[in-house]
């Protein structure tokens, strides 16, 4: 797939209660999680979006656009709606978005690569990446034919689960097999923070 066809889009709208604070802002390493992030994506994508809903830090670029939610506390699907709007509002030229979170400051570009390259966007609307038999729902790439059918499905019925908004419209798992630290390791606690660290 053509990556000038997709907006890459971050989810940093999260609450992040297990946490206690806003985790996209906790330093790892040298830098903080969100800029672990946009600097393996940034180079990929024409353009970034990050979703937020409130002040975050980040290392300001002129491909990266920050916005809040469209309609808040709708969970990381609100935020996939927020991005597709984004792109409709501002006319934009892509077809499609891929999502990445905040916490995942390990996966590497070449699994991003891997990943697009296995995608056949004649076959699916949606697709979402599965490592050792573990599926990852907000690493995904969504298609923006699919904004009607959300926007109906978040306002008008009241879903909230990524899972099981993305089993109801078809989803295909695209499988990633590593070995040894799993780059897929997220951090919900603090004290997943403190075993990155000695990862890092």
């Amino acid at each position: 797939m053509e990556h000038n066809k997709i907006l890459g889009v971050v989810l940093a709208g999260g609450k992040s209660l297990r946490f206690g604070r806003d985790k996209s802002q906790a330093i790892l390493g040298n830098k903080n999680l969100i800029n672990h992030v946009l600097d393996k994506i940034l180079i990929k994508f024409d353009e970034i979006l990050i979703v937020a809903n409130h002040k975050i830090k980040f290392n300001k670029n002129d491909k990266i656009d920050l916005i809040s939610d469209y309609y808040k506390d709708l969970g990381p699907l609100g935020g996939i709606y927020s991005a597709m709007k984004w792109i409709k509002d501002n006319n934009k030229p892509y077809e499609w978005i891929i999502s990445f979170p905040t916490d995942t400051p390990f996966f590497e570009a070449k699994i991003l690569d891997e990943f697009l390259n296995k995608t056949n966007e004649k076959e699916k609307k949606l697709f979402f990446i599965k490592s050792n038999n573990k599926r990852h729902n907000i690493f995904g790439l969504w298609s923006l034919d699919l904004f009607k059918s959300l926007e109906k499905d978040l306002l008008e019925n009241n879903e909230r689960k990524v899972e099981t908004w993305a089993n109801k419209i078809g989803v295909e798992t695209i499988n990633i097999n590593f070995e040894g630290q799993d780059p897929f390791f997220n951090i919900n606690t603090t004290d997943d923070l403190e075993k990155a660290k000695k990862y890092i």
